[in-house]
């Protein structure tokens, strides 16, 4: 495919989302009717559809409308380069542009459109990262960076970082934590390498591996991790320390995968249905890994920008509530209970921390850290509460 063909692709992919597609089915439907697309072509009909979505605003006001064809108009305009010499309508090119089309964009209306960020979420979000919100809102509209988690039980960072560039994958050490490695090269390769496969290391994002860090893990505690999703963060701590290792997810099939990579990374975890905790608690420490808005990762999923409204947020903070009373249920006296979001909101984050110690004043509140997307890492908060005494 042409480059220009390839942006034509993406033109119709990003009609069928904003019609209200799915991005994952819009192009999977894609990559099914189109068989004569190799690697590169996919790859690359992704990226711009991707990237479109993440300054879907944006990129509407410079391409004057929020169709397919406009988001990839303006992105070229951003970019700098001529439209004209892709919207050629020659061969599966885009068709030429048309006169209205030619003329120049309007100004931005408000720093929110600018920064692609939907307008009633804009002062909750200049609230949350103070003189940070425009560096953060930026850094949600770039692509964001592959970081793998080291498995300390099988090697170490030097040995894995020599072990992936053997397999053409070029990483260096991340400063968020000490098992971060940011690759640099061959990122599409990881899935594949035998490095992943055999278990020496796992995808996930630095600041999820630092929010584990952060845990007071010790060998021989009971851990449940109480909102487990894929388990990522499970197979993090397992790494860190010789626990008894439970897991747990109100969607039991979101672990389906779960023991297959514990296998692989050659750790033990416990799966374990809502029924089966009464018959295990009480625990150590249980960490809540909260449903959030998922602000901290847009970059991977800018859907989840454009799909959150208030009412979905003032939702998931009232259940990520609910989980903390439940899961401070589940914790030995004197033992630790934590919260973690992939959020950058203060209402998911600080906010909650508050309103729980409020409800609980049993609970002394020990640490908590966040971490932005400006800096290198998806955006990441974990809050760690301890007990003081029998409840």
């Amino acid at each position: 495919m042409t480059p220009a063909a390839r942006i034509e692709a993406a033109i119709g992919i990003l009609d069928e989302i904003l019609a209200g597609m799915a991005a994952e089915k819009a192009l999977t439907n894609w990559g099914r009717s189109s068989r004569f697309a190799g690697s590169k072509d996919r790859a690359a009909v992704r990226d711009h559809v991707f990237q479109a979505l993440r300054c879907r605003r944006s990129h509407a006001v410079l391409g004057g409308g929020e169709t397919g064809r406009g988001l990839l108009l303006g992105a070229l305009r951003e970019q700098g380069g001529d439209p004209s010499e892709i919207f050629t309508g020659l061969g599966h090119a885009p068709a030429p542009l048309s006169e209205a089309e030619m003329q120049a964009p309007r100004s931005f209306s408000s720093q929110a459109e600018s920064c692609d960020i939907p307008d009633w979420l804009w002062p909750v979000f200049e609230r949350s990262l103070a003189e940070q919100a425009e560096a953060a809102a930026l850094a949600l509209r770039h692509r964001a960076p592959t970081h793998l988690r080291v498995n300390l039980r099988k090697t170490t960072r030097d040995a894995a970082i020599a072990r992936l560039a053997a397999e053409g994958i070029t990483a260096v050490a991340h400063p968020a934590s000490p098992t971060a490695l940011d690759v640099t090269e061959g990122a599409r390769k990881i899935r594949t390498c035998d490095s992943y496969m055999l278990g020496f290391v796992e995808l996930q994002d630095a600041a999820s591996q630092a929010v584990v860090d952060a845990l007071p893990l010790q060998d021989g505690m009971r851990v449940l991790d109480y909102c487990a999703g894929g388990g990522g963060k499970s197979l993090a701590m397992a790494g860190r320390a010789d626990l008894t290792l439970f897991v747990h997810d109100a969607e039991p099939r979101r672990m389906k995968d779960l023991p297959e990579r514990a296998a692989r990374a050659g750790v033990q975890i416990r799966c374990l249905e809502t029924a089966d905790l009464a018959a295990q608690v009480p625990f150590d420490l249980v960490l809540c890994d909260a449903p959030c808005s998922g602000s901290g990762s847009w970059r991977r999923d800018p859907e989840g920008k454009w799909r959150l409204t208030q009412a979905q947020l003032d939702a998931v903070t009232n259940l990520q509530a609910q989980i903390l009373d439940a899961a401070s249920e589940l914790v030995v006296p004197g033992g630790v209970l934590a919260l973690a979001t992939c959020s950058m909101l203060d209402v998911e984050n600080q906010a909650q921390t508050a309103a729980f110690l409020a409800r609980h004043p049993g609970w002394q509140h020990v640490l908590d850290i966040g971490w932005q997307v400006q800096g290198g890492t998806d955006g990441f908060y974990v809050s760690v509460f301890r007990q003081e005494t029998a409840q």
